[in-house]
């Protein structure tokens, strides 16, 4: 038996636009939240307990204050939430710790990898290489960066010779 279907109000939102992501408002703030590339279930469930918001509530229905209001708390999160909360602890270069989404996380983890192969680190030169990277064993997986498996080529019987049957 099928769930009966809520009929949008006047003011639903079918897409709404937070982080520079765009999300569908049919679905719970909480499950909205993760397909922003940076945000994980428990930094979705902080964010929705930070801005004392209901986890539940269709995005849609949302107003712009309560929108602005997550938007707010996910760019402030460095110092509304613990240290081991955010994906960004102590940068290299200002030794600071930030929450980065979006766009902003994949710039920051290619310049990390530029800057691993360009001091040439162990994990610089196995980025550089193609070659896994955090000690994974290369000998059965990762066969990409070796080639197709031949495995042990069976050698062809070779037909017998007919003997003369007549030698007594």
């Amino acid at each position: 038996m099928e769930k009966p279907t809520e009929k949008p109000g006047e003011d639903f939102k079918h897409i709404v636009r937070i982080s520079n992501a765009d999300l569908d408002g049919n679905k719970k703030l909480i499950d909205s939240l993760r397909k922003i590339k940076g945000i994980s279930f428990t930094f979705a469930n902080a964010v929705c307990d930070a801005s004392q918001l209901e986890k539940t509530k269709r995005l849609g229905d949302m107003s712009d204050s309560d929108i602005k209001k997550v938007e707010e708390v996910i760019k402030t999160a460095h110092s509304k939430f613990p240290q081991w909360l955010l994906n960004r602890r102590k940068n290299i270069e200002d030794n600071s710790s930030v929450h980065l989404v979006t766009t902003d996380l994949s710039y920051a983890q290619e310049n990390d990898v530029r800057q691993m192969q360009k001091i040439k680190s162990y994990r610089g030169v196995r980025h550089m290489s193609n070659s896994p990277v955090r000690g994974q064993r290369t000998r059965s997986n990762f066969r990409k960066n070796k080639g197709k498996v031949l495995g042990v080529a069976k050698s062809k019987a070779v037909p017998k010779k007919p003997q003369d049957d007549k030698k007594k």
